[in-house]
């Protein structure tokens, strides 16, 4: 009997499976809200619902500035009250580690898109944005009992919903809602605002959608960052021995190694199997370094360049240079 979780076809890829919806605004006057745009600006939900089968959804209101600074009140009350607290255990001497920080940005890049308005997709009609499934849409389809999850390979990117349990996330019954192949897709672009868990996708038609990824980086590694797959037979013998021994030690339908070779010349080993599906998750590829020799690295003895653009730049974030512990190969 075929398994319920999605699998590729045969030659084909898998790069990545991670939990996505429509983003919702971060900034007050948009906090929580999202909007359906035209390349007008203009409203599409009754559209949407009237020739896509889009169920009724809510209506969205910007927030007047009044309204925006009540909440921006609340907010940085809540901030503070939490600070305090914080800071009283510490001296308590409870183990309160991690503090309260974000790892967006506070600066927006997009003030049209991100502060005075909110749109989630823009799109014309007959466009491919238009064609995304209204699953995505929390507001449509409540997260606490069913998930969307975007699925990268190398020749398409797919939406999958399926039923979700907190207590039974291990069950994965997937279902097809939407797919495109990669080369309808013209760029992704990671928006770091607040949050920094978005990306926009822009299709080579001009449309484009906003989506929250619960762990953005496996999608823009190879979408983004486009590191090039280094062909398994091309390694050494002690290269190849390494990581074949890494993938078989995962579970037995992962897929070949996916390797990449990193700018100080360490390779990246990442395995990726269809049946590890996690309802929360997606797939967590689990990955390793190895360096010249095929011998593997330890976390603390890899270079800085061993690490992705997107890693690089929230350790930045956290440590306004390269953590003692890494070390840098220039």
């Amino acid at each position: 009997m075929e398994p319920d979780y999605w699998q590729p076809d045969p030659g084909e890829t898998l790069l990545a499976r991670t939990p996505v919806t429509f983003a919702s605004g971060a900034a007050m006057r948009v906090r929580g809200k999202r909007w359906f745009r035209d390349t007008e600006r203009n409203d599409i939900q009754g559209e949407l619902s009237e020739l896509a089968g889009w169920p009724e959804g809510p209506v969205h209101r910007v927030r007047s500035s009044g309204g925006a600074l009540g909440l921006n009140v609340l907010k940085g009350g809540a901030i503070t009250v939490g600070v305090v607290i914080m800071a009283a255990l510490s001296s308590a001497g409870g183990n309160v580690g991690g503090g309260v920080r974000g790892s967006g940005s506070g600066t927006t890049r997009d003030r049209a898109d991100e502060v005075e308005d909110f749109p989630v997709m823009w799109a014309a009609p007959g466009t491919i944005a238009r064609t995304l499934p209204w699953q995505l849409d929390p507001g449509r389809c409540k997260q606490k009992h069913y998930r969307t999850h975007a699925i990268l390979t190398d020749r398409r990117l797919l939406i999958v919903g399926l039923p979700f349990a907190e207590k039974r996330r291990e069950i994965v019954k997937d279902e097809v809602l939407w797919e495109t192949p990669r080369s309808a897709i013209g760029t992704v672009e990671r928006r770091d605002f607040k949050d920094g868990d978005d990306v926009k996708v822009v299709f080579t038609d001009g449309s484009w959608c906003r989506l929250t990824c619960f762990r953005r980086e496996c999608l823009t590694r190879h979408i983004i960052d486009q590191p090039d797959l280094v062909p398994l037979d091309s390694l050494t013998r002690a290269q190849r021995s390494t990581a074949e021994a890494f993938a078989a030690a995962h579970a037995p339908d992962a897929g070949p190694p996916l390797i990449t070779r990193n700018p100080c010349g360490c390779y990246r080993v990442a395995a990726l199997a269809p049946s590890t599906a996690d309802g929360f998750f997606g797939i967590s590829d689990r990955s390793m370094v190895m360096d010249a020799d095929g011998t593997e690295v330890d976390l603390l003895k890899q270079h800085w360049e061993d690490f992705s653009p997107e890693s690089q730049e929230e350790l930045r974030r956290l440590h306004h240079r390269p953590p003692s512990g890494v070390v840098s190969a220039k």
